[in-house]
């Protein structure tokens, strides 16, 4: 038991002395309760999870092995810090095979741990109490998150269908434009699927030129592509004058459990970004960085990985098209982003559906197919197709079983 006055001494950022007191249960915790009593309920059913953001699959061979043998080097054992100059110069070839950037990989190329680690580290070198961050719902919160630990605000822009998933940046506010400091964008965009243009971003640089802001472009995605090529904001003319690009390896090579990433761009800002996050960490180990060279090196892999991926949605659009979903195949990422039926009608039986957590909930407890709800900007679902399945035999017989759960019943939209 904790002494009494421990209740007393939590910052108010994170309830003060409220702390701990909160019923209130997350989106993930609450996906993960049904899924558990669903399996407890059926355990004979396959519980098949379409919520998961991670690859199934490990790294590949040739990435793990070079892991192995730069483990085993002694010069490797020490502190990272702001990282090894081999990371950094494969990062550069990368970005100029991938994207066409061309990138000085001393000045303009910073390693980070992981995406989430510089989206939590990047508001430290731009938020002041009072300033403000514009950020994307529905969307991964943790620069936001951390602008406002700091005291900072944020303003939401909604994503909606009407606008293909992008932000209307002209209905920004005036005096949010005024204390704005930063744009935070993220395409390919979790959860919607939906990706940017280059017209899209010609404006997006242009608002921040105007409005005196800084991009953070969350990258993460941008490389899984099922048409055309990867785009990056720093191939947009302008971009690296305001911009930093954040991209990682764990979606586009299967490497979510190493905690590689990177930032780019704007050379004021990666220096900015490597001063703070020197007192934040000591740097990724030494092995990784070098494998995730090895892995960067080989840009195939991305195009397999994606080509996986495209098949499953392929056979998800279907599948969901079938039980009447407007389902429409994105040209990026691992996510399917479908609205919701108003009603589910099965023996005479009606269910209604008041909003996406409602009906996720159903899909679990009735039919065992996990995804995760959104009810930020409408209310939608996200599937994806990170399912575990190996081959293409088993992702048929994957996405059969979820034509065959859905047609139980009549869905109403």
């Amino acid at each position: 038991m904790n002494d009494p006055y421990i209740q007393q001494l939590f910052a108010e950022r994170i309830g003060g002395a409220n702390y701990g007191k909160s019923t209130a249960i997350y989106k993930f915790e609450k996906i993960k309760r049904a899924k558990a009593a669903a399996r407890a309920a059926h355990p004979g059913t396959e519980l098949i999870d379409m919520g998961v953001g991670e690859p199934d699959d490990k790294a590949y061979p040739q990435v793990i092995q070079a892991l192995c043998d730069e483990a085993n080097k002694p010069e490797n054992r020490g502190y990272a810090d702001n990282g090894g100059p081999e990371f950094r110069q494969a990062v550069s070839r990368y970005m100029k095979a991938v994207y066409g950037v061309e990138l000085d990989a001393q000045t303009e190329v910073i390693h980070a741990i992981g995406s989430k680690s510089a989206l939590r580290i990047l508001p430290l070198c731009f938020i002041n109490p009072g300033d403000t961050v514009i950020m994307t719902v529905p969307g991964y919160p943790i620069f936001g998150t951390h602008a406002k630990y700091l005291g900072g605000e944020v303003y939401n822009c909604p994503l909606t269908a009407d606008n293909d998933f992008l932000p209307d940046l002209d209905a920004i506010p005036e005096h949010v434009r005024a204390c704005a400091k930063v744009m935070v964008l993220n395409y390919p965009n979790n959860p919607t699927g939906a990706s940017a243009t280059v017209e899209f971003f010609e404006k997006a640089i242009a608002f921040a030129k105007e409005n005196d802001l800084v991009i953070v472009q969350d990258a993460a995605y941008a490389s899984l592509i099922f048409e055309g090529k990867p785009l990056s904001i720093l191939q947009v003319p302008g971009g690296k004058d305001v911009a930093v690009e954040l991209h990682s390896l764990s979606k586009s090579y299967n490497m979510t459990g190493w905690r590689i990433s990177w930032v780019c761009g704007n050379p004021l800002i990666v220096k900015a970004f490597s001063d703070v996050k020197d007192n934040c960490d000591s740097g990724q180990f030494l092995a990784i960085q070098k494998a995730a060279a090895v892995a960067l090196d080989t840009p195939q892999i991305t195009e397999e990985i994606s080509a996986k991926y495209s098949r499953r949605m392929d056979l998800l659009v279907e599948a969901l098209k079938a039980a009447g979903f407007d389902a429409k195949k994105p040209k990026g990422s691992f996510f399917l982003y479908t609205g919701i039926p108003t009603s589910a009608e099965k023996d005479g039986q009606k269910i209604e559906f008041g909003d996406a957590e409602g009906f996720s909930q159903f899909l679990i407890k009735e039919l065992l197919i996990s995804t995760v709800p959104w009810d930020d900007a409408g209310h939608f679902v996200r599937f994806s197709v990170t399912f575990e399945a190996h081959g293409e035999d088993e992702e048929k017989r994957v996405i059969g079983e979820i034509r065959q759960r859905l047609s139980r019943y009549k869905f109403n939209f």
